[in-house]
């Protein structure tokens, strides 16, 4: 859980962090095949991110597949300032995640699978707590699908055809 790479090549600096890594073995005729999978985090800081699963027989390449799998499903997450802007619970199978809205200072209070979404969007104030399950794969995915709801007021009021002052209040 602790590598983090900024990766330099690219003209956005991309945040990489790694969530989890996995080894797996296989039973065959010669013995055990040992393999790993490894859980990756790729976001620019400024609201966009996404995740990744790379599998493969030494861990850095591993890393590297999720990587590149993390950067071809990147997504625009709405923001408010450095927080998101309304509590929002994000499902994926058994994997569920409330977070809500922090004030400035308050630092980002969440478990490892959802600070590490957390500090790659660029989110730095926000509360956040797994309710059932804990396996990463599925925080991870919870997680961003609670982030790929988040609405902006201006964008509630395109949708309803009304002004913002109408929506806030």
């Amino acid at each position: 859980m602790a590598y983090n790479k900024t990766s330099n090549n690219e003209a956005p600096e991309l945040i990489e962090k790694v969530v989890y890594l996995n080894r797996v073995s296989k039973t065959v005729k010669g013995g055990r095949v040992m393999k790993f999978s490894a859980l990756v985090v790729v976001g620019d800081g400024k609201g966009t991110v996404g995740y990744g699963l790379g599998k493969a027989a030494e861990v850095s390449e591993a890393i590297l597949k999720g990587i590149a799998d993390a950067k071809k499903n990147m997504k625009k997450i709405s923001l408010a300032g450095s927080t998101i802007p309304h509590d929002v619970i994000g499902i994926f199978g058994a994997g569920s995640v409330l977070m809500k809205p922090a004030p400035e200072g308050t630092g980002v209070i969440a478990g490892g699978a959802v600070r590490a979404v957390m500090e790659a969007v660029g989110i730095k104030n926000i509360c956040a707590k797994c309710l059932r399950s804990n396996n990463p794969q599925n925080v991870v995915k919870a997680t961003m699908a609670g982030l790929e709801t988040l609405r902006t007021p201006e964008q509630v009021a395109a949708v309803r055809g009304k002004s913002v002052e109408e929506i806030v209040g």
